[in-house]
């Protein structure tokens, strides 16, 4: 196959997952101010969509850690093709729709990661992943992120409950739009830079960029875009998990986890931690959780959320090695990745019609989760 006609596949996949990363990613900022009703669910993508786009352009250093620090560097350029990186994100958008269609805050990043690292493997061998690269910058901060988050967050809602009696709380609503826009804003700067330092090392992998350069401006503009639409089309699912299914959120909990979480995905983003911001959320929420007395975790969704976090690598890994086996077969190994990704992408689709989750019915909880109603006041006679 032709190289530019290979590398512009890779980049349209690339962009399509970004597209994905976008919708599947909305609840990390939005999920709270939208069940506390700080923001309506329209307003609220529509404002993550807008600073997603900006936070694109603030920062490459996470691009750079994928583009040149996860895959090795060998003496004629990066140890993987073109048409690996396409196998890879394959797996990574296939992973990502079965988890949006579960409604399952897993992370689109890990999903990103285990398909390039299940290619790279079949296609190049375990000598192509730099494991220093893999455990310092996306392992250990996959166990730390969550675990931080969520402690800042148990102690800014501790704090925030101690400091405000009851009827002082509404004001936390006005608070929250800030710092939502905050983690919108964040996400931004780490999340788009991943699908950046894809198009990267495949514009490297195929000659048409120089090994240790990092993202041109077009790559950036691209990517930045492709995550605002998608982050603007909804990803209702995981909203709802996220709003609705773990805890039940108040104002004052909202504050708290979406300032623990700006705080960790900046602090991530200015050492090229490529961190997980759905985990970072999913942290934080469940922080508050355990902060506000008298508020109840969901342990069986968070034990769900948790699973899905161990099997997100391995899982689009596996995909990812099957799609490379399959391209390895030549121009026809190829077009058959391209045609099964298609079938699976559009079987998910038409799936998720059948239990459709939009603006109008987010607030319903979601199957299998029993949620209090609310006690009435007693009418004064």
């Amino acid at each position: 196959m032709d190289p530019l006609i290979l590398v512009a596949l890779v980049i349209a996949l690339a962009l399509f997952f970004d597209f994905t990363n976008g919708f599947h990613d909305t609840a990390n900022a939005m999920a709270t101010p939208i069940a506390t009703g700080a923001l309506g669910p329209k307003a609220a993508v529509a404002i993550a969509a807008v600073l997603n786009l900006v936070g694109a352009f603030l920062s490459t250093e996470v691009a750079k850690t994928i583009s040149g620090g996860l895959i090795r560097e060998g003496d004629g350029g990066v140890q993987i093709t073109p048409v690996l990186i396409l196998a890879g994100l394959i797996g990574a958008i296939v992973w990502n729709l079965v988890t949006w269609l579960l409604g399952l805050p897993s992370s689109s990043s890990h999903a990103l990661f285990g398909g390039l690292i299940g290619a790279a493997i079949v296609g190049a061998g375990f000598a192509a992943i730099d494991g220093g690269v893999l455990i310092s910058k996306i392992l250990i901060p996959a166990l730390l992120a969550p675990l931080t988050a969520g402690l800042v967050s148990f102690l800014a809602t501790k704090i925030a409950y101690s400091l405000t009696r009851k009827r002082e709380r509404d004001g936390f609503k006005k608070g929250q739009i800030f710092t939502a826009s905050l983690v919108s804003l964040a996400h931004g700067t780490n999340d788009a830079q991943k699908t950046m330092g894809v198009i990267t090392l495949a514009l490297i992998a195929a000659g048409f960029q120089d090994v240790g350069t990092g993202p041109e401006l077009w790559v950036i503009a691209a990517c930045a875009v492709a995550i605002a639409i998608g982050t603007y089309s909804g990803g209702w699912r995981i909203i709802r998990t996220m709003g609705r299914g773990i805890t039940e959120v108040e104002p004052a909990q909202g504050f708290a986890a979406e300032a623990a979480t700006t705080a960790t995905i900046l602090a991530s983003t200015h050492l090229g931690f490529a961190l997980s911001t759905t985990q970072v959320a999913s942290g934080s929420v469940i922080g508050t959780g355990i902060g506000r007395k008298g508020a109840s975790v969901r342990w069986r969704t968070a034990g769900r959320i948790a699973l899905g976090w161990l099997i997100t690598i391995p899982a689009a890994g596996a995909v990812g090695a099957l799609a490379a086996f399959i391209a390895s077969l030549g121009v026809a190994g190829i077009v058959v990745d391209v045609v099964l990704a298609g079938i699976a992408i559009l079987t998910i689709f038409l799936w998720s019609r059948r239990t459709r989750v939009d603006h109008r019915n987010l607030h319903q909880p979601e199957p299998g989760v029993f949620v209090r109603p609310k006690k009435r006041r007693k009418a004064r006679r």
